[in-house]
């Protein structure tokens, strides 16, 4: 056994996985051997699900199967919807609210004491969470605006995309909105073994329940080290606007005073992110669409910026969250709810994830280097 310190363990192998292939040298990502700009363009986030969860593209009968068993999953018991509520109304950030959700959903799951090595009725269980988290975030959102939640539309010729954001606003959105929220969600499905992804495999190599792994894959994507960088461009890009300054000179201005520009710099990608390539055609064609092209000249002018002062060249480029902040600002989404949203669409990469470590299962158990003391003397409690 070696003894080698490997701190966050950098470039350390601990499985195999067909799901996806992050390639940071060349910004390629690529999801059960399709790229992502292909399965972006001309997939529905449904199509991606199926792909992870089942190794193949559906046919036209497959995902018609697929998306009717989704959908018929979206309402969610009364009782965890006044929960949502209560938690909305006591300020409880939504990622909390959505962990908290999340859990409770298991005491109405009928497979929930399913044999944990019954394949199918954990994907009958990840089926069911994948498709009530859209109305756990959408109902905590409005119930925090004090408005009643929208029940789910359980046709599934509105897509998961499209039902989230109807039941955020109460109104079907126009297919230019669903078609870019539907390709933000296959955007950010999998990313391989992030921290998130990793937290929910431990806790499925132990034989937990889906439910289990998805909580803990949740609290993992909370931390402002890992899914908190949309919000911070976001709050970046108004405080340029508040400040009516030029994007340059307020970028150059916070690095000369040694702070960093979120959304810039990658723990892989030594390159532009792929998913940042495609999000920002998506902001130039949201930006046409509507005739406010405020945050495409912002971001795009500190993109440059940074360019030439060589970031990129150092291996520091823009990564997915640098540009899925202007999007969702464009649908009016608090910049505190782009966070969850990335757990709406991840919930199915962990899914599948979990279920292919657990056909191959070993427990997971990486282990201290110990530095403490050895031979501590016992004191006895009268004479400390």
């Amino acid at each position: 056994m070696s003894d080698e310190l490997l701190r966050g363990l950098e470039g350390v192998l601990v499985a195999e996985s067909e799901l996806s292939h992050v390639d940071g040298q060349a910004g390629k990502l690529v999801y059960r051997g399709y790229d992502i700009e292909t399965l972006a363009e001309e997939a529905t986030y449904e199509e991606v699900l199926y792909l992870l969860w089942h190794g193949d593209l559906p046919t036209r009968a497959e995902l018609s199967s697929f998306r009717e068993a989704l959908a018929a999953e979206r309402a969610v018991d009364d009782a965890v919807l006044e929960t949502v509520t209560a938690l909305a109304e006591a300020g409880e950030h939504p990622m909390a609210a959505l962990r908290t959700a999340t859990s409770m959903l298991s005491a109405y799951d009928p497979d929930v004491d399913a044999d944990p090595e019954d394949r199918e009725r954990a994907l009958a269980m990840g089926r069911r969470i994948t498709a009530k988290v859209p109305t756990v975030l959408a109902a905590f959102e409005r119930a925090r605006r004090g408005e009643e939640p929208v029940e789910p539309d359980l046709d599934p010729e509105l897509s998961h995309a499209g039902n989230f954001l109807y039941m955020l606003t109460g109104a079907e959105p126009d297919e230019v909105s669903e078609e870019t929220m539907d390709m933000a969600l296959t955007l950010h499905a999998e990313h391989g073994l992030n921290a998130s992804t990793f937290t929910a495999v431990v806790i499925g190599s132990t034989m937990a329940d889906i439910y289990s792994c998805v909580v803990g894959g949740i609290g993992a994507l909370s931390g402002a080290l890992h899914g908190g960088a949309n919000q911070d461009v976001m709050e970046m890009l108004h405080e340029i606007d508040d400040a009516d300054a030029d994007p340059v000179e307020w970028a150059t201005a916070r690095r000369e005073a040694g702070g960093r520009i979120p959304g810039f710099g990658h723990r892989v990608y030594k390159v532009k992110d792929p998913r940042a390539n495609i999000l920002e055609g998506k902001l130039r064609d949201l930006s046409a669409s509507t005739g406010d092209d405020k945050w495409l000249r912002y971001t795009t002018s500190i993109e440059a910026y940074l360019e030439d002062e060589g970031l990129v060249e150092k291996g520091i480029a823009p990564n997915v969250d640098f540009y899925s902040g202007s999007v969702y600002d464009h649908f009016g989404i608090p910049m505190d709810l782009y966070t969850p949203i990335f757990a709406m669409s991840r919930v199915g990469g962990w899914i599948a994830n979990v279920l292919q470590y657990q056909a191959d299962n070993r427990i997971l158990r990486p282990r201290y280097r110990y530095v403490g003391e050895t031979d501590a003397t016992f004191v006895p409690l009268d004479e400390r």
